[in-house]
């Protein structure tokens, strides 16, 4: 009888330790909800990856992913406080300039090779001919409305000699460019291939001449930089750590992204193959792509006046 009331008490309190153990790492993760600008582009594909992969838990995070129609509207939610850290892009750095209170922590990639202007098949022919043309982005202010913008000033029409028509989400452009309201839109190269093996669209512009570019950046909000920058280092570990994986896992890689992106695996593996060139491998910011970003933002009208680009992100919390 003893031995058994001995046996059930050492049951019961290894169960208890389990149950202890559990409980204290869960109370050991420090929960981080990361915005994506948009929930389709491959660029952010890295976050779902270091989620399954364990590159975030293994490291004390719980990483909740929250996506956007929009660098703008993602910035308005780390205003609200609503998100923590930001996949965004580099001409966000912009809100930053006008008061947003958030920081660029890691330089995420360079040319801006996700994307391409698409128009109808019996659409515009040569880039000559977007001219007062209407051409769907994302936001006002966001990466898509930069590049747009940008394109009819390098054609010396000024950065309003496109039409561009802010249209939110995606699956609202595509179907806005099939039903004839816009000319065309830019999207991420995935959506781009798809539309043009279904027939449905053709690729006019793509920004492969744009080398000195961020195109995304890692932002952190003020407040998770002051108060857990240990958690934002623990973050870009994770992320560069995918990166990695990513470079030497192809086949794994197209698998997960197809999941994400909504695509098949063939033309994610194109996407792959077009698009792995662009990641940095280590999040450090590049002075050209500073400066072209500096000079664009005004041309464009995001800002009044060149600003001080250093004042705008950190690389204090970089992986060594």
């Amino acid at each position: 009888m003893a031995h058994s009331i001995r046996n059930v008490l050492t049951c019961a309190m290894g169960a208890l330790l389990g149950a202890a153990l559990t409980l204290a790492s869960a109370q050991a993760q420090t929960p981080l909800r990361v915005g994506k600008a948009v929930p389709e582009a491959f660029s952010f594909v890295p976050l779902d990856i270091g989620m399954r992969k364990g590159f975030f838990k293994s490291r004390g995070l719980d990483v909740e992913s929250i996506a956007f129609a929009g660098d703008a509207k993602m910035q308005q939610a780390a205003a609200a406080g609503g998100v923590d850290l930001m996949l965004g892009s580099g001409p966000g750095l912009g809100f930053i300039a006008k008061g947003s209170p958030v920081k660029g922590v890691a330089a995420m990639a360079g040319p801006p090779l996700l994307l391409a202007i698409v128009v109808r098949p019996d659409g515009p022919k040569t880039v000559a001919d977007l001219k007062d043309k209407k051409i769907s982005v994302s936001t006002p202010g966001s990466l898509t409305y930069f590049l747009v913008s940008e394109t009819a000033r390098r054609q010396g029409w000024g950065p309003k000699g496109i039409d561009i028509k802010p249209m939110g989400a995606m699956p609202g452009q595509i179907a806005a460019m099939k039903r004839g309201d816009i000319d065309g839109a830019i999207m991420d190269i995935g959506n781009a291939l798809q539309l043009v093996k279904l027939g449905e669209g053709r690729i006019l512009v793509r920004f492969t001449d744009i080398k000195d570019f961020h195109i995304h950046v890692i932002f952190g909000t003020d407040k998770i930089i002051a108060e857990k920058p240990a958690a934002v280092k623990a973050f870009l570990e994770g992320w560069f750590e995918t990166i990695r994986f990513m470079r030497n896992n192809k086949a794994e890689t197209v698998k997960i992204a197809a999941e994400v992106t909504d695509k098949d695996e063939e033309i994610t593996a194109q996407v792959y193959d077009e698009l792995m060139p662009m990641f940095s491998d280590t999040g450090k910011f590049d002075d050209k792509a500073l400066s072209l970003l500096s000079r664009s933002l005004v041309e464009l009208e995001i800002l009044k006046t060149e600003t001080d680009m250093t004042k705008l992100f950190t690389e204090a919390m970089l992986p060594k």
